[in-house]
């Protein structure tokens, strides 16, 4: 293993956004919680059991594209709705319209709360770069470059393969792992080279199914059994564990 605490033929490493980089993933988890439980209160009226923004997000939409989780968790609930377009009203009951309900409540808290990233991950990341080895952020988010430039991170990437470049380019979100092999491929290595840094299980399933080098879990809810359940080669609770770092 090498200062970095990667194998020594890692020569690329592949981030994930929310909950490694940044403190996003509580945000993103309120803001499913606050959209689910506005749409089941009035779908369920007395039989209402409210979205649980713990077991509920780790099982169902932490790590997947928008309307990935909504259409996951729904169907928990025997609940199924039309796809909709992308550009549906946030009251539109539709996939992608609850989708985007629980978009704009996160673009609000983000706007008026900030967005504060792991202080260790950067400084990681800031190591990794040090040692001569690429760098991609791979995120479902489609506002994954506005996270990065509020926390003044986006020049720590040679390769970013969020949301939008997913679509643009249709390839399917986690658990697959068509981002994180655009991201190696972008970066011009293969994932036989390439580390993966995630905290959800849909990152894992990703890592381990694409073959990459080396899995990361970083545990930020009390799940490192599942982690390395789902793939990961070490589990870590931040990543300044890995070493490199002055």
């Amino acid at each position: 293993m090498t200062q970095l605490g990667l194998p020594e033929e890692i020569l690329a490493c592949l981030f994930d956004l929310d909950g490694v980089v940044t403190k996003t993933a509580a945000v993103h988890a309120a803001a499913w919680k606050a959209t689910f439980d506005a749409f089941l209160r009035e779908r369920e009226g007395e039989q209402f059991r409210p979205f649980d923004a713990v077991t509920d997000y780790d099982e169902y939409v932490d790590g997947l594209p928008r309307p990935d989780g909504v259409r996951t968790f729904l169907a928990s609930r025997g609940i199924e709705l039309p796809e909709g377009e992308p550009g549906d009203p946030p009251d539109a009951p539709t996939v992608h319209g609850v989708g985007n309900r629980k978009n704009d409540l996160l673009l609000a808290t983000i706007r008026t709360g900030g967005v504060e990233a792991y202080e260790g991950t950067l400084r990681y990341i800031e190591a990794v770069r040090a040692h001569g080895l690429r760098t991609a952020v791979v995120s479902s988010s489609a506002n994954c470059r506005d996270v990065l430039r509020a926390i003044g991170a986006e020049d720590l990437f040679d390769v970013r393969i969020d949301g939008v470049v997913a679509a643009e380019r249709h390839l399917p979100g986690k658990p697959h792992p068509d981002t994180f092999l655009a991201a190696a491929h972008d970066l011009g290595t293969d994932a036989a080279h390439c580390a993966v840094f995630e905290d959800a299980l849909a990152g894992m399933d990703a890592g381990r199914s694409g073959r990459f080098g080396y899995v990361v879990g970083v545990d930020r809810a009390g799940q490192r059994d599942a982690l390395y359940a789902h793939g990961a080669h070490r589990v870590v609770d931040d990543l300044a564990e890995l070493g490199g770092q002055a």
